[in-house]
Formats: C-alpha cells, sequence, structure tokens
C-alpha cells in the first residue's frame, strides 16, 4: 500500500530498537522514530500542565507518549481489523507521523470501493468511538469531563461533576481525548491520502465517477489549502506545514498523473 507522490507517509526501515509484537492477531511494529515525532507534538502541551517543573515535565511526557500509543493502536487496529472483516491479513507500523495498516497482500479481500471506504473510516471512528466511552465512563462515574472543546463541553453539561482527584489522572484523561477527538477529525479532513480523502475517492468510485481520483485530488487541494492556511494564521505551525505537504502532494499528482495508491 504504498503513495508515491507523498513519500513522507511511507513506513520506515526497521530498526535494532523498534518495538513488535502482535495484538489480536495482528503484527505490530513500533519504530523508534515513533517515541521521538510523539514527544515533539506533545511537548508543549507538557509543558503547560508542568508549568515549569522539569520533574513533572518527564512525567507528564510519559503520560502522553502513553496515550498516544494507546490512541494510535486504536485507530490502525480499527482499519487492520476491517481488513481483516473482509478477508485481508494487514500489519501495522507506527512511526514518527502517525501510524499505517498496510495490507500483506492485494489478491484477495477488500477489492470494491465501499469495501475500501469502510476500510478507511474504521479508524478514526474507532477513534471517536474511545473518546465517546471515556466521555460516558466519567459521567456515569459523577465526574466532570475534561472535554477539550469548551463550547461543546459547556453545552453538554460536561464540566459538572466531582473534580478527577488525581492530577495525573486529569492528565491521561485530557490527552486521551485531545488525541481522540482532534486527531481523527483531522483525519477526516478530505486531502488524499488521509482517511478522509480516501473515503472521497472511495465514495466516488462506489457512485461510478469515472474520474473519482483526480476529483478527489482536486477537493484535496482546496481542503488541505484551507487547512494549511488555518494553521499559519492561528499559531499552529505544525498543522499549517503538514497540509502544506499534503496540499503540494494532491496538486503534483494532478499534473503528473501519477497513481494514486492507498494509505491508512
Amino acid at each position: 500500500m504504498r503513495h508515491n507522490a507523498v513519500m513522507f507517509l511511507a513506513a520506515p526501515q526497521p530498526t535494532p530498537v523498534d518495538l513488535q509484537f502482535s495484538l489480536f492477531g495482528i503484527p505490530v511494529r513500533v519504530s523508534g522514530w515513533f517515541w521521538v515525532g510523539a514527544a515533539l507534538l506533545g511537548w508543549g502541551i507538557c509543558l503547560s500542565f508542568a508549568r515549569g517543573d522539569q520533574r513533572q515535565l518527564l512525567q507528564y511526557l510519559v503520560i502522553w507518549l502513553a496515550a498516544v500509543l494507546f490512541s494510535l493502536l486504536v485507530h490502525e487496529m480499527g482499519h487492520a481489523l476491517a481488513y481483516r472483516w473482509f478477508g485481508q491479513s494487514a500489519h501495522v507500523v507506527l512511526y514518527h507521523l502517525g501510524g499505517l495498516a498496510i495490507p500483506d497482500a492485494w489478491s484477495r479481500g477488500a477489492r470494491r470501493p465501499s469495501q475500501r471506504l469502510i476500510i478507511s473510516a474504521a479508524g478514526p471512528l474507532a477513534q471517536l468511538a474511545l473518546a465517546a466511552v471515556i466521555v460516558a465512563m466519567l459521567k456515569v462515574g459523577g465526574y466532570a469531563v475534561p472535554f477539550p472543546v469548551p463550547s461543546v463541553g459547556a453545552a453538554l453539561g460536561l464540566y459538572e461533576g466531582a473534580d478527577i482527584g488525581s492530577r495525573f489522572l486529569f492528565a491521561l484523561v485530557y490527552f486521551l481525548l485531545q488525541v481522540n477527538i482532534f486527531w481523527p477529525l483531522l483525519n477526516l479532513v478530505p486531502v488524499p491520502p488521509l482517511d478522509g480523502g480516501q473515503i472521497v475517492r472511495e465514495g466516488l468510485l462506489s457512485l461510478g465517477v469515472a474520474d473519482a481520483v483526480r476529483i478527489a485530488a482536486v477537493v484535496g487541494v482546496v481542503a488541505g489549502g484551507m487547512v494549511a492556511w488555518w494553521g499559519y494564521t492561528h499559531n499552529e505551525p505544525y498543522l499549517g506545514i503538514m497540509f502544506a505537504m499534503l496540499t503540494v502532494s494532491c496538486f503534483q499528482s494532478l499534473s503528473d498523473n501519477t497513481p494514486w495508491q492507498r494509505w491508512n
């Protein structure tokens, strides 16, 4: 499952420090670069929690890394288990830019656009379902939910209830909700090769649209450009850079007719 136009999404080569294990019978490899990328992404939020305390910063970083590892495993296992449902074996790689569920062969299973659409949607939906479960468990337990979207949290009454006693448990819940709400929503932005772009492409193909790949790329250029602009103008440089790169990749695919294949 390779996409030549977006090589920065390619899985890294194995290294001696990679963590390898099996989950539900699905092989998983965690690249050593995963920890570096995740730590950089969480550095700012962990600094705000630690308030200048270097020891606490390290503790919050460990909690952040655990939350990101668990969340990305949920996402990629959503894809991989959907592959299995359609008779396709797959393996999972977590690396510095996120994760990939990579099918082992295309000779069987997941051959129809509607099936591939379900596979693409399974990852972000698994994360959003996890966030919903966390919120429900806290409310049933009588706790206030540290929901990361204040307007939504206030409207739903999520901030009412007892405080979570431990600051580290509070941080874990907050990190989990951050990662499992914002990240899947960003992944659903219709920019190839993100899940949202794949959903657009497979949806158009399932409707019989002949030029589905090109249309999906055009949508990706527009949507990616808008998100990149938002990131640059709202002090979110990493978001801006990432979507700028995706936008350029979509534009290049329009001009050089590069075959667009799937990443999950």
